[in-house]
């Protein structure tokens, strides 16, 4: 089944695809260009992560001097028969287990430590980098896409910075270690190894590449798979009132399915890959016990000498096959890193510029100096220019897709315009912080959002120190408080995802309230009472006039009653204004305005009128 996918997402797919050779030629540099950004994160933790490989370096040390001790150990009970010897033997190896026990347990929890603190500090700065980012980007990218981000991709990094770091440097020390033995213990038998590490070398290379691609596309697809399942649950009223449960089960299955074969392809990879450095290794080692086994009865070499070159073998054959895995672990977390830090290289479209400052002492006149804007190719504002002063309140009317909701968002800079200016008091919002403009707008419209928490807290959202006598005071203006007091828990009631547990007007009202509480100079009212039944839209109506005292009020509205009383309404149409003036102003004359209105209130030829509600767009 086909199914829609972010465009990231498709790119990252068609690369895989298109450019996998010379993906593969720049595999070793981007992986350490990859991994050099993972490890640079623990930088601000590099004594705990220091003393940690120095543990683990240290018991890596002791594990070495273990055959040797059982050389000795077993060159004192078939050779020498020296019984006190073997006790002092055995006394010292275990006295050699307890110390590398005591050193593994704190390098490990070193480790560890590090790792959780290095991942905490990466959710937190890719979190507050997604605040920092415009809302075109959160358009362009699906929710369970960035979620996937901040939960697999980092589980993939944590496992690079922990426990694949420890690994690469045991695993490298007892290579090293057991082939510096082995060539001292016996140069001829060593030769069998090296004949069998450069292949296994080459064939690390050359599976790694592959795993490295396929783990970037299982990340691809699981963030498919979350991107599914969060949208579909999101949206269950909807999915239910529709009967489209089995269709959407059966989109996830389908996602599931190609993240499974992805994932069994590189299964089957990383298990062909396993299996032959396995066959190599234990082929050498077959071939050491017999040649070994010969200079025994020959008596070129002892006993212990065989049993300690047959550990420091299997040494090389653990180490090696565990680099091998460790390869495929890093590329996987080289692939996550990519993700990770494309996000994070990302830079948000609105910015402070270097000089910006505070917009204080704010009157709330609003101003648009011949303001162009599009979202993509198509201008939906074109050269607008109007003037709101303080405290007056203005109505924006016209078709679907006229432009008046992308005017709106250009007052809280949620989006630059590609020509003109947007002021506020005279200033461009290009020259003052965003922070500044934003704390003095609240905005209240038809789907409203609250959070999964209590109605409390949902209101002082508006303004996070406001006591609890301040938020009912804002619940009463919003004509809330009757039915929170009338609910078991009151203002401690939880509203449920999204505010599923109250009904329309109840959360227009929680949102009411919140703006209320805000106290912003500059109000957004956006189809705020346009899904609502008739008693719940009085007591918002009613809610929103003590809300607009005294503020700039900028109002969208499709229902025309609601704009009766503004003190201008602009028309739009097609990106512009084409009808200004007070309700009767207009009504009285020919256009626009008179043919929306003669719709709704069903006065002169309705025909006309809906020929005349064209959607530009």
């Amino acid at each position: 089944m086909a199914r829609n996918r972010t465009s990231d997402a498709e790119a990252s797919t068609v690369e895989g695809a298109d450019n996998e050779d010379t993906d593969a030629a720049r595999s070793p540099q981007k992986l350490w260009t990859a991994l050099r950004r993972i490890f640079r994160l623990s930088r601000p933790y590099r004594l705990r992560l220091l003393a940690a490989l120095f543990l683990l370096s240290v018991g890596s040390l002791v594990a070495l001097v273990v055959p040797l001790g059982l050389r000795e150990l077993l060159n004192a009970v078939f050779e020498e028969a020296n019984r006190s010897m073997l006790d002092r033997l055995t006394l010292g190896l275990v006295v050699l287990f307890l110390i590398q026990a005591a050193v593994s347990f704190s390098g490990n929890y070193l480790l560890e430590w590090t790792g959780e603190r290095v991942v905490s500090d990466l959710r937190q700065r890719i979190y507050r980098h997604l605040h920092r980012l415009t809302l075109r980007f959160f358009s362009d990218h699906r929710t369970g896409d960035l979620t996937s981000r901040l939960t697999n991709d980092v589980g993939s990094v944590r496992s690079a910075v922990t426990q694949a770091l420890a690994d690469l440097l045991t695993q490298s020390l007892s290579l090293v270690g057991s082939v510096a033995l082995m060539v001292v213990l016996n140069w001829r038998l060593s030769l069998i190894i090296f004949l069998v590490v450069p292949v296994v070398t080459i064939i690390a290379i050359y599976f790694g590449r592959k795993i490295r691609s396929l783990s970037r596309n299982i990340q691809d697809r699981l963030a498919d798979t979350t991107a599914i399942a969060e949208e579909a649950l999101s949206a269950i009223r909807l999915v239910k009132s529709f009967a489209r449960s089995g269709y959407e089960v059966e989109r996830y299955n389908d996602a599931v399915e190609e993240l499974f074969e992805e994932s069994r392809v590189r299964v089957l990879v990383s298990a062909t890959f396993s299996s032959l450095v396995g066959l190599l290794f234990f082929s050498a080692l077959t071939a050491i016990f017999w040649y070994g086994g010969t200079e025994v009865l020959a008596g070129r070499l002892t006993t212990g000498d065989l049993v300690a070159f047959i550990f420091y073998a299997f040494n090389i054959a653990r180490s090696v096959g565990g680099m091998s895995r460790l390869y495929s672990t890093f590329n996987s977390a080289a692939g996550a890193t990519e993700r990770l830090f494309g996000l994070l290289d990302t830079d948000p479209e609105i910015q402070d510029a270097p000089d910006a400052k505070p917009l204080t002492d704010l009157r709330g006149d609003i101003a648009f100096d011949h303001v162009t804007f599009a979202y993509e190719q198509e201008p939906v504002l074109k050269d607008l220019t109007l003037e709101v002063e303080a405290g007056e309140t203005v109505a924006f009317v016209g078709p679907s897709g006229a432009g008046k909701s992308t005017a709106i968002s250009l007052i809280p800079r949620f989006y630059d315009p590609q020509d003109g200016r947007v002021l506020i008091d005279g200033h461009d919002l290009r020259t003052v912080t965003v922070q500044s403009v934003r704390s003095q707008v609240a905005a209240v419209s038809q789907d409203v959002q609250l959070f999964n928490t209590t109605i409390a807290e949902n209101i002082r959202y508006g303004r996070l120190e406001a006591t609890d006598a301040e938020v009912e005071r804002a619940a009463r203006a919003a004509n809330a408080h009757d039915f929170i007091a009338a609910l078991p828990d009151g203002y401690d009631a939880e509203v449920g995802e999204r505010g599923v547990k109250l009904s329309g007007g109840q959360r227009q009202r929680i949102a009411i309230a919140r703006a209320l509480l805000r106290d912003a100079k500059i109000l957004l009212l956006d189809e705020a009472t346009s899904s609502l039944d008739s008693a719940s839209e009085a007591l918002v109506q009613e809610a929103l006039e003590r809300l607009m005292e005294g503020r700039t009020t900028l109002i969208i509205a499709h229902r025309l009653s609601t704009v009766q009383d503004a003190d201008r309404i602009l028309v739009f149409d097609d990106g512009r204004i084409v009808q200004r003036g007070t309700h009767d102003e207009l009504f009285a004359r020919d256009g626009l305005y008179r043919d929306l209105a003669a719709l709704q209130f069903r006065d002169g030829n309705r025909e006309e009128a809906v020929e005349s509600l064209r959607d530009p767009r």
